[in-house]
């Protein structure tokens, strides 16, 4: 960070985007029982199958994960391991140790939801029917990475706009949605919700109309922390609670288009995407590796290290049980919590519609190496 950008750090405590920007002592908060020591007995059966396709998620990840002190070592020793399901329950066992996860109510139930790379119409041009522009990175977007100066912030990012000598928030998404920004435009799209949704999943594609797809994914943000749509229209008294899906929200959209505004402007924030290279992989999540459909997840980063190994016991939309080893290979505003998960499951419609209607009660288990300390998010219990 150069000079000028530790000013502006040590200046910004004010700046309402970051909460407790502070230099005053402030009270440690009670410790959580987070990670909770278990047997191997304490999990649920999985199928070969799906063991041997979560560990391989798991383990094409080890590329990353070669200088991490936790993941490091088993990576290396994970490498030889034969694609068997018997060479891979005895490698877990001999290397890794289990964790089941607990809220701060100590409670070992979490909400799994889903996730997708959605395809959506548009142009690399502006035209009758493309009008709504998916940007790029803003040129006069500021970021400010405080834990070089304070370490109590370590992954805590100030995003804002320089006028002056004085760092202003950024636009939020309904001021940028009317007066633009100053900023690449990458594509267009033919429907405000289409940017919306994009925004939420973080990555997807734009078929062009002569066949091609754009990739695209999350690049940065405006700095405004995320608010569910699907939040304002239960305070609005427009869907239950209960009821809420993003099949839910694209009919109110198109029952209410006159209302369509005032419902994406509920969310503050904003991102901004990055063209990404073609290819056969899925998007890459935020550990920067392709994500395999069904066996990556979004975490809480406080909670899961990205590149840990997770064991996930839940159900699908229809009922039907969902066990099996996935990966920890991405993260997500929405994304809070200690039994908390979003599972990634693919690209298109068949995949956007399990991950609209994936609004689970489950449980998680962490396996964590063997000799390494476990995150310092909380204390472990017995």
């Amino acid at each position: 960070m150069n000079t000028t950008f530790k000013r502006l750090a040590a200046s910004l405590c004010a700046f309402a985007l970051l909460a407790g920007c502070n230099h005053k002592e402030t009270p440690a908060p009670a410790p959580l029982t987070t990670y909770l020591k278990a047997d191997w007995q304490a999990l649920p059966a999985v199928s070969d199958a799906d063991l041997q396709a979560g560990f391989r998620s798991w383990r094409g990840a080890c590329a990353r994960l070669k200088a991490d002190a936790n993941w490091g070592p088993t990576c290396l020793a994970a490498a030889n391991v034969a694609d068997t399901p018997a060479a891979i329950r005895d490698f877990l066992r001999q290397n890794l140790e289990v964790y089941g996860l607990r809220s701060a109510q100590n409670s070992a139930d979490g909400l799994i939801t889903g996730y997708y790379e959605p395809v959506y119409r548009g142009s690399l041009t502006q035209t009758a029917e493309a009008t709504v522009p998916v940007y790029g990175v803003p040129d006069d977007l500021i970021v400010v990475q405080l834990d070089s100066l304070y370490p109590e912030l370590k992954g805590k990012r100030l995003r804002g706009r320089l006028e002056g000598r004085v760092v202003k928030p950024y636009d939020d998404a309904a001021l940028i949605a009317t007066q633009g920004v100053k900023a690449p435009v990458l594509a267009w799209l033919t429907d405000p919700m289409d940017l919306q949704f994009l925004q939420i999943q973080g990555s997807g594609r734009i078929r062009l109309d002569d066949g091609q797809q754009l990739r695209i994914g999350y690049a940065d943000q405006n700095g405004y922390p995320y608010r569910a749509i699907g939040r304002w229209l239960v305070e609005q008294g427009e869907l239950k609670k209960e009821d809420v899906t993003m099949g839910a929200i694209s009919a109110w959209a198109k029952a209410h288009p006159t209302r369509i505004p005032q419902l994406l402007g509920s969310n503050p924030s904003y991102v901004f995407f990055a063209r990404n290279p073609d290819s056969n992989e899925g998007p890459r999540g935020s550990l920067n590796v392709p994500l395999t459909a069904g066996y990556s997840v979004a975490v809480d980063r406080k909670v899961i290290p990205l590149g840990s190994l997770l064991w996930l016991s839940t159900t699908k939309p229809d009922g039907s049980a969902l066990v099996r080893p996935v990966a920890a290979q991405d993260t997500g505003g929405a994304i809070a919590g200690e039994v908390r998960a979003d599972l990634f499951w693919g690209t298109g419609d068949a995949a956007g519609q399990l991950a609209g209607d994936m609004k689970q009660k489950g449980n998680l288990w962490m396996l964590w190496p063997k000799g390494m300390a476990l995150p310092k998010a909380a204390e472990t219990g017995s």
